[in-house]
């Protein structure tokens, strides 16, 4: 491990899939970042495209690129970066962080994080994003609202590609995740999961307002900037679906499994109770706007 006046080690954990048109300039922005030593660890889901032979064509010829062995098809984000998790010995760096392939990261990024971390004494460090489309536009993407007591079983920190976790605690993370596979990639979000999982076990985690990292919009996004009626609509029907409400029994489910630390009644056969979610409204997002959504779509049982 690197002491304090040392350069931080960064293990930098990339999950890729049909990546050709947007790899370079992320591999690139990331060895370009200041202050600090990055190794790249690339997990590819299968793909159709030149993204394997690519990859393995920069690792041959950069040691700090290092591709994972290629297996099936993980069939989305989630899964690829928890196997990214599970098969990374990280153990020698300082921090992990997580990539998507299509980003731009600001050559500070990571050193900023360090400077904070340390700083303040943080377990975990997030921030906002720069979406930006093809067609030049640019908007700000804000998760940095005050945390609340548990926003972390109604949402993530932001973007997983903006997490930077101190090795220590990821690599207790890890243990949970080995300690649950089978559980814990039933969950679609594992930024999500990653977020609830520290913050249930009382770590700190800072949420940046300034942005770091340029997140690319296109019709590819697994997960996007949410932004404008198109997003609203894809957001109401998984409302409607019963994904939401889903995802949140099983990160709470998963948080609470021999745990007597956490309050008392939060899972309930394997829900949140609807009488903790009315005891609790205004604790269950950051932002205030969300919290007044969230009450009426549990008033009116669309949760």
């Amino acid at each position: 491990m690197n002491d304090s006046l040392a350069i931080p080690h960064f293990a930098v954990l990339l999950a890729a899939y049909n990546g050709m048109n947007w790899l370079a300039p992320q591999i690139e922005s990331i060895l370009s970042q200041r202050c600090v030593q990055v190794t790249i660890f690339v997990s590819i889901d299968l793909s159709s495209d030149a993204t394997e032979s690519w990859l393995k064509k920069i690792a041959a010829v950069n040691s700090n690129v290092v591709i994972l062995p290629v297996g099936g098809r993980f069939g989305g984000a989630a899964k690829n970066f928890f196997r990214l998790i599970r098969d990374v010995d990280f153990s020698g760096f300082d921090y992990i962080s997580f990539a998507d392939q299509d980003d731009v990261w600001l050559d500070d990024k990571l050193c900023t994080a360090h400077e904070k971390i340390m700083k303040d004494g943080l377990s975990a460090y997030s921030g906002n994003v720069t979406a930006f489309w093809p067609d030049g536009r640019k908007s700000l993407i804000d998760k940095a609202q005050k945390q609340t007591e548990y926003d972390f079983l109604f949402e993530a920190a932001g973007p997983g590609c903006t997490y930077v976790l101190k090795v220590t605690d990821a690599l207790r993370f890890k243990d949970f995740l080995l300690g649950n596979w089978t559980l814990v990639n039933e969950v679609a979000l594992h930024d999500w999961l990653i977020y609830a999982w520290f913050r249930s076990n009382k770590l700190p985690w800072y949420i940046d307002p300034a942005p770091k990292m340029l997140y690319r919009q296109h019709g590819n996004n697994q997960v996007g900037a949410n932004t404008g009626l198109g997003a609203m609509k894809a957001r109401f029907k998984l409302l409607r679906s019963g994904w939401y409400r889903g995802e949140i029994s099983k990160i709470a489910s998963l948080l609470t499994s021999k745990r007597t630390d956490l309050p008392v009644c939060l899972v309930e056969e394997g829900l949140v109770p609807r009488r903790f979610l009315f005891a609790n409204l205004n604790n269950t997002r950051r932002r205030l706007r969300d919290q007044i959504v969230f009450v009426l779509i549990v008033t009116l049982g669309i949760y």
